[in-house]
């Protein structure tokens, strides 16, 4: 079948699922292969749970004469494509985010800064991948005035396969930082990679715009020119930046800043102030109070920040929307248990992130302070040596207690009074033995090494 066709059968049914388990009435089944399942082998069945159409690709699981089934070559690829054909028939504008830490973090925040304005979609989760980035595209509807789009990678090639799809308007990356080495190769593998996004819009920044099958969306690039949004204070960043147009943010009084700000405490929540630095006669600052923990989050607001006012959102409604977001997701989180109070990162971790994580719990004064800290995964062969940075870094910490959680952390050199445990299930018989009272705790580590179960046993 033609994309076209598709197109067609989609623009009828435009719900799509790739779970054979979850068929809405008159969706469209993708049929899709992983490491130990195939979908053809549930496309019948997506069908009789209530799928309009199934779209394989082998053949032999088709019934004759049935035409619900939709055969093609690839299914993966056939969904890819067609969510880059229907971004392009509606031409809503889109901005792409990827990044080595902070990119959903800053992806919410900006959905909610330009929520305060727009009718915003934007990615759900972390469905940043092959298959999670052509699903939240094929969300669109011509009522989305625009799009924020997350993007993630663990090897070369990665996002530029996601930017081919997404084909953005504008462009931020967070940061680069040392994560999923194992994949990357190396931290320059890292750069190049998060830098296949700059490389798209250095390609086509100058390419005239297709006509949008919305006019609005049209005139809504025109008095907004494409641009990349960039961390001034990212040297990495900057240094594949060129022959881009850029509006930098930082914290620094470096002139060509659109957007400056600076931490005001950190105790743990983050305040911060920023001001407009465009509006030459407008010296306005603005604070913030927010529910985000760390001062390393100030780049995440600003960045917030800057896409806000670029896209004409007021200062109000960009310090509502940064001051009401409550992150989730164990990201970041802060929980007042009846024994403990707690500062919850175990979604993700890498050298940089957890890095970061120390530096800014150092900085909170509290009387009884611990650490619960898990294996940073997929670091490849430079693992022992991240971990055994992390330890030498907490050996240096004004810390009462620190346990590490996974067999990463099992041949460091670490002092004499750090616990090591195999895995949080010999956490949690250590808690249930000796019950932590009064302490102030960050548990940061992978999302495998499953310490975000231990919250409610502190």
């Amino acid at each position: 079948m033609e994309l076209s066709e598709l197109y067609k059968l989609f623009e009828q049914h435009p719900t799509i699922t790739t779970d054979s388990r979850d068929c809405p009435a008159g969706s469209i089944f993708f049929a899709l292969k992983g490491a130990s399942f195939d979908g053809n082998k549930f496309a019948a069945a997506s069908l009789e749970k209530g799928c309009a159409y199934a779209v394989i690709d082998e053949s032999e699981y088709a019934v004759d004469g049935d035409s619900r089934f939709i055969i093609v070559d690839d299914c993966l690829q056939t969904l890819q494509l067609l969510a880059r054909y229907h971004r392009r028939q509606l031409g809503t504008p889109v901005i792409g985010i990827t990044g080595t830490n902070g990119k959903t973090t800053t992806k919410e925040l900006a959905s909610a800064v330009l929520g305060e304005k727009y009718n915003v979609l934007f990615t759900q989760g972390n469905f940043n991948n092959d298959i999670g980035v052509p699903k939240t595209l094929l969300r669109l509807r011509p009522e989305h005035d625009i799009a924020v789009v997350e993007m993630g990678a663990s090897h070369p090639g990665d996002i530029k396969t996601l930017v081919d799809i997404v084909e953005p308007d504008y462009a931020i990356i967070t940061n680069v930082g040392r994560a999923h080495l194992q994949g990357f190769g190396s931290f320059e593998g890292v750069i190049r990679t998060k830098g296949e996004l700059y490389d798209f819009m250095r390609a086509h920044i100058a390419e005239p715009r297709a006509t949008a099958a919305n006019a609005g969306h049209d005139s809504f690039v025109a008095a907004h020119p494409r641009t990349v949004f960039i961390d001034n204070d990212n040297q990495y960043l900057k240094g594949i930046s060129h022959d881009l147009p850029l509006t930098s943010y930082g914290r620094g009084d470096e002139a060509g800043l659109a957007i400056k700000g600076h931490t005001v405490s950190c105790e743990p929540m983050l305040s911060f102030q920023w001001n407009d630095a465009r509006k030459e006669a407008d010296h306005t600052a603005y604070d913030v109070a927010t529910h985000l923990i760390g001062d390393y989050n100030l780049a995440n607001m600003l960045a917030a920040v800057t896409i806000g006012t670029y896209f004409d959102v007021a200062p109000s409604q960009i310090c509502h929307a940064l001051s009401a977001y409550v992150p989730s997701n164990n990201r970041s989180q802060f929980e007042k248990t009846e024994s403990n109070s707690l500062i919850v990162d175990a979604y993700n971790a890498n050298p940089t992130s957890m890095a970061a994580a120390l530096t800014n719990f150092e900085t909170i004064e509290a009387q009884h302070k611990m650490c619960i800290i898990g294996d940073m995964k997929e670091l490849g062969s430079v693992s022992h040596d991240e971990h055994q940075r992390i330890v030498d870094q907490l050996a240096g910490m004004r810390l009462e207690q620190v346990w590490l959680v996974g067999e990463e952390f099992e041949n460091c050199s670490t002092p004499a009074t750090f616990r090591k445990f195999d895995n949080v299930s010999q956490v949690k018989e250590a808690i249930a033995e000796h019950k932590l009272q009064g302490m102030y705790i960050l548990v940061k580590g992978s999302n495998g090494t499953r310490l975000f179960e231990l919250p409610q046993y502190l």
